[in-house]
């Protein structure tokens, strides 16, 4: 936990802040916290600052907070995901948030178990709670948009040109002999598929939607890495 995110609902007065639960275990087990103690914290959709300790129990901490810092920039990307396995889903979800993806799209796809979709993973309070780690660990404080979509042609054929306007469309597909570009600092649309791949049909949808399919190497990794090895290239 590289940051303490605090809601409205913590504030018990101007200032003052007491949080319990995990946040509060991991702050005393973890951060060894003690009365004084200074600790990065800053309010979820908003600022950063400081929250030192002013008092501690077993079970919750209370702190003097004072924001002073916007959270940072944003990476300029949407990530569109095929939805992976539940574990997987989970961990991706940490790892776009916390390299700062704001926006990502979860479709449907052939290699895509039905049953994926019917996951406790995917229910609001796990969504949230896994973002809320990315954010932790990222340090940031503003909250993804994820949406799902269920049909994956409706998606391509009615959707797709205009999330993707204006930005450089890339598909992640191992057999392709583009690299990966580095650097590009741009509006991006980025596509990975699912750990068994998308179907040719499929590439060849976003292909003729103007997306350029690029590989970052020949091997097959867990969507999970792939998230941060694609992002860190890119910017």
């Amino acid at each position: 936990m590289n940051l303490v995110i605090l809601f409205e609902n913590d504030f018990i007065e101007n200032g003052k802040a007491r949080i319990e639960g995990r946040r509060a275990k991991h702050i005393i087990s973890v951060h060894r916290a003690e009365k004084g103690k200074e600790l990065r914290v800053g309010i979820l959709n908003g600022q950063i600052g400081t929250g030192i300790v002013s008092s501690i129990s077993d079970k919750s901490i209370e702190m003097d907070v004072k924001l002073f810092k916007n959270s940072p920039e944003t990476l300029p990307i949407t990530l569109i995901l095929a939805l992976p396995r539940p574990k997987s889903f989970r961990k991706a979800l940490q790892a776009a948030t916390s390299m700062g993806v704001k926006k990502i799209i979860v479709i449907e796809s052939w290699k895509v178990d039905k049953s994926y979709w019917k996951s406790p993973a995917l229910e609001k309070e796990n969504i949230f709670e896994d973002m809320l780690l990315g954010l932790e660990q990222g340090v940031d404080t503003v909250m993804p948009e994820i949406t799902f979509k269920r049909r994956f042609k409706p998606f391509v054929e009615d959707e797709l040109e205009e999330l993707s306007k204006d930005s450089l469309r890339l598909i992640a597909e191992p057999s392709s002999e583009q690299p990966c570009p580095f650097n590009v600092n741009k509006k991006t649309t980025l596509v990975i598929g699912p750990e068994g791949g998308f179907t040719p049909y499929e590439v060849g949808a976003f292909i003729e939607s103007g997306f350029f399919s690029v590989n970052i190497g020949q091997r097959i990794i867990r969507v999970e890495y792939a998230i941060p090895a694609l992002l860190g290239r890119l910017f």
